[in-house]
């Protein structure tokens, strides 16, 4: 026979044996249900790329090297390893291929379009069925007696597309079932809310906004992407030829002050025969000593080009790299000509396919819908709220729940609009915003004008120029050599030979210039009429004529 205090003891410690139970499998719930921070990062990865590549059209050109840094890549995205540093000679084609894997700017680009895609995959979400589950449980103890609580619940929220919300639980007792008979079914009881509004915040378009909008902003952000690679390419490309550009000017100035140390060598031999005055020796010497100078100034200003695009390159700047020299003859290679096409018709082209503009009309469009939507913000609450609360059978069944003894309310909520004073103020904001939106359309519809107009004028200009660099450069030559052999023959004097050597070294940096302003220029035209083309390898791709009027 057992008797009460022994009984009492046995019913303490089921008690706790069933309290631990609980404990147990509320951590095996947790356990299950927690995913990794890296299977976290491994969907949000999945789904933002899921979203730019649905977005991704054709005139955005090849999507390789648009993944960031930490994410799978591309078959076709360019890759160094991170330890690699360049060494020795450096090709065009290898160094856009480096900065576009590395370019700390490029990278930044490539993250603002992954942000903006991620942003967008929290605005979808709220229109996702969101479920949740809570556990609760507490125990304490005194001297008197011991107690527990315990209870859980699982239901969902929904918001729909027109404003209606939805929210549903289930909740469990689970302290009947730990304190009293095991074998009693647990206790359940069943909620909802449904929640629908009539004026205000109701209606597709303004409850849909925020999403709208969102899912505009990325293809804004495609755009700019876009952009951005094109502007980048022929960034890089025009830092390779200046920093060329630069390196023509020591070799130009160290043969300059070869030739007038060579000049100074036999002038001073001449004074010293008595064949030529010693002032004429030392104006030689003069621009002998000039020439050194530039020459050092010239050496100084390469180093610093070139140290500048390394950090383009995302390199050390201790690395020892140089430039192919190549590559300017391969640009003096190539025929120079103007163009050949109509500068209306180029800024046709722009204003049809120049994607920045594309994004200033939209958001013309963003600008009107954020009116309608500050409107109904000035609107009065009025929503029609239904509840219903269903318990379970007393018997504690859980899957039977008492439907006919439920609890069911229906009403409506009025919110009068006495106050409105920051709803007026955006409504009015909103207003003058669509005009602003509508003047910045129209100010980048004159600055594309404008951009065609300019980078026109400059093709053309270089395009001349180098043609007369190029006469005035063989000019030059060949008067070096005609007063170097009257200036052995005594037919001219010691000026005549400095100046000619001047105007050569003149017609060499301005005919290497020209060359590459015009090279620049062409690429700068073609990207601001948008039919410049990046390449996966990130080199650039110019159109074919018959399918762009000669571009």
């Amino acid at each position: 026979m057992l008797y009460p205090d022994k009984i009492s003891k046995i019913r303490q410690r089921l008690f706790r044996i069933r309290f631990v139970l609980f404990l147990a499998g509320l951590g095996s719930c947790l356990a299950f249900t927690s995913c990794s921070p890296e299977h976290y990062k491994a969907d949000a990865d999945k789904e933002v790329q899921n979203i730019i590549d649905s977005k991704w059209k054709a005139e955005h050109g090849s999507r390789a090297n648009s993944r960031i840094s930490d994410v799978e890549r591309d078959p076709n995205d360019l890759f160094f390893d991170p330890n690699y540093i360049p060494s020795g000679k450096l090709s065009l084609a290898e160094a856009v291929a480096l900065a576009t894997a590395r370019n700390r700017d490029y990278q930044r680009q490539k993250e603002s379009l992954y942000l903006s895609a991620l942003d967008l995959t929290l605005f979808r979400h709220n229109f996702a069925t969101k479920w949740f589950g809570t556990f609760d449980s507490t125990y304490s103890r005194n001297e008197a007696d011991e107690s527990m609580g315990a209870g859980g619940a699982v239901g969902f929220n929904r918001l729909l597309e027109d404003g209606t919300q939805i929210s549903s639980s289930i909740a469990t007792d689970w302290l009947r079932y730990l304190t009293g008979d095991p074998r009693e079914s647990l206790g359940s009881v069943l909620s909802a809310t449904i929640s629908k509004p009539l004026l205000r915040g109701a209606g597709k378009d303004v409850v849909m906004e925020n999403l709208t909008q969102a899912e505009r902003n990325v293809l804004y952000q495609i755009r700019s992407f876009s952009r951005y690679r094109k502007s980048f390419v022929v960034s890089i490309v025009s830092e390779y030829y200046r920093v060329l550009q630069a390196l023509d000017r020591v070799k130009n100035a160290e043969s300059n002050y070869k030739s007038l140390l060579l000049a100074y060598d036999q002038s001073n031999l001449k004074a010293m025969a008595g064949r030529l005055d010693m002032f004429e020796a030392d104006q030689t010497k003069q621009q002998m000593l000039d020439a050194r100078d530039n020459l050092a100034g010239a050496e100084r200003t390469y180093q610093q080009a070139l140290d500048t695009f390394k950090i383009s390159l995302a390199i050390p700047t201790d690395a020892m790299i140089e430039l192919d020299p190549n590559a300017l003859q391969v640009l003096s290679a190539m025929e120079v000509v103007e163009p050949e096409f109509n500068v209306d018709d180029a800024i046709q082209t722009a204003l049809s396919l120049r994607l920045d503009l594309a994004t200033m009309k939209d958001q013309v469009d963003d600008a009107r819908r954020k009116i309608k939507v500050s409107e109904n913000a000035l609107k009065a609450d009025l929503d029609i709220v239904a509840r219903a609360n269903v318990d379970s059978t007393p018997d504690r069944q859980a899957g039977r729940l008492r439907f006919n003894d439920g609890s069911y309310s229906i009403g409506a909520q009025l919110d009068l609009p006495f106050d409105r004073k920051s709803e007026r103020n955006n409504y009015r904001e909103s207003l003058i915003t669509l005009i602003q939106r509508q003047r910045d359309y129209e100010d980048g519809i004159d600055n594309v004008k404008l951009d065609v107009r300019n980078n026109y004028r400059s093709l053309v200009e270089s395009a001349q120029r180098y043609k007369i660099q190029q006469l005035s450069l063989e000019l030059a030559e060949e008067r070096v050599k005609s007063t170097s052999l009257l200036f052995q023959a005594g037919r001219v004097q010691t000026r005549d030979v400095l100046e000619s050597q001047n105007a050569l070294l003149s017609a060499q940096n301005a005919t290497t210039s020209t060359l590459v302003d015009y090279n620049i220029a062409k690429l700068s035209f073609y990207r601001d009429i948008e039919v410049l083309s990046v390449k996966p390898d990130g080199l650039w791709q110019l159109p074919e004529k018959s399918d762009s009027k000669g571009f």
